[in-house]
């Protein structure tokens, strides 16, 4: 099977959720041949800005960019540093195109409902607009040996197993796809029926909803084939519920190192281009998240 040459592209601003995504960025596993990049925006600062203050911000830029190149040197011996005239966003946008990436791994910095809507923000834009997965990390990781999928059967899902299947499998791996039926709910307006028809109804729903498990677990039987064949020691895990808390359940449940799922690309704002259950996701799951579009 030919692999994907993986060109990581790593952003650190120094922080610590940055060193965060630094070190996972060396535990992923990444199959060989690979290599690491890393960018740090260099935004501009505003006036009456002293050319004392240009100076120390510049230095502190080459300080993130040196630490996080060589935490990097303990996967890889040459690694390149860009740092970039721009708002973080469009610098991490912007180097990755240069750069050829095929994952982005970057830190979360949010805290709370409304300072992850603000701090957060740079992940979620470049989770939005990359052309390709981005790794969101919030907190330091060991290791990336048990993965949980989110698949529903989509394009974006269908990469996502894709891009697992290109990962070398390290030791002691699982990964655990994870498929959420939403039951179809009985109508409000059945209780107002006859009982002989609000019987023939609930027959058909409870039908329906059979139907819809059934074909879930045919569906994620395959992905599971299809991953085994490719390395992974893969289970399949149909439920039924509410799509992101059975999901983030899941995670927990299975002490996932990492949550993968595919990012819906619809029109809107980011937070619509993510999709609900991804950016749901990204704000309270505990472990790094790898969305794939």
């Amino acid at each position: 099977m030919t692999r994907l040459q993986h060109r990581i592209l790593v952003a650190t601003d120094g922080s610590r959720p940055a060193d965060a995504a630094v070190g996972a960025a060396v535990r992923f596993p990444w199959a060989e041949p690979s290599s690491a990049c890393v960018v740090v925006a260099q935004a501009p600062l505003l006036p009456p800005a002293s050319s004392d203050d240009r100076r120390a911000m510049e230095q502190a830029y080459r300080a993130a960019a040196d630490r996080a190149r060589e935490m990097l040197a303990k996967r890889w011996s040459a690694v390149e540093a860009a740092i970039v005239d721009d708002a973080p966003a469009s610098a991490i946008l912007s180097q990755a195109k240069r750069f050829g990436a095929t994952t982005v791994v970057l830190g979360w910095r949010g805290h709370g409902k409304f300072r992850r809507l603000l701090a957060g923000s740079v992940a979620r834009i470049v989770a939005a607009r990359a052309p390709c997965p981005v790794l969101i990390v919030r907190a330091p990781v060991r290791s990336v040996r048990r993965l949980v999928v989110g698949y529903d059967g989509s394009a974006n899902a269908e990469r996502a197993i894709d891009f697992i299947t290109s990962l070398q499998t390290p030791p002691n791996q699982r990964v655990h796809i994870v498929t959420v039926v939403e039951p179809v709910p009985m109508p409000a307006s059945v209780s107002l029926l006859p009982s002989s028809v609000r019987a023939q109804i609930r027959n058909e729903v409870s039908a329906l909803n059979g139907e819809r498990r059934v074909k879930a677990e045919e569906s994620s039987a395959l992905v599971v084939r299809r991953l085994r064949a490719a390395g992974w020691n893969a289970f399949a895990d149909v439920r039924a519920g509410e799509p992101l808390v059975s999901l983030l359940s899941a995670a927990s449940e299975y002490r996932a190192d990492i949550l993968i799922l595919g990012a819906r690309a619809t029109s809107g704002i980011e937070r619509a281009l993510l999709g609900s259950v991804a950016n749901g996701a990204v704000n309270r799951a505990r472990m790094p998240v790898l969305l794939v579009r």
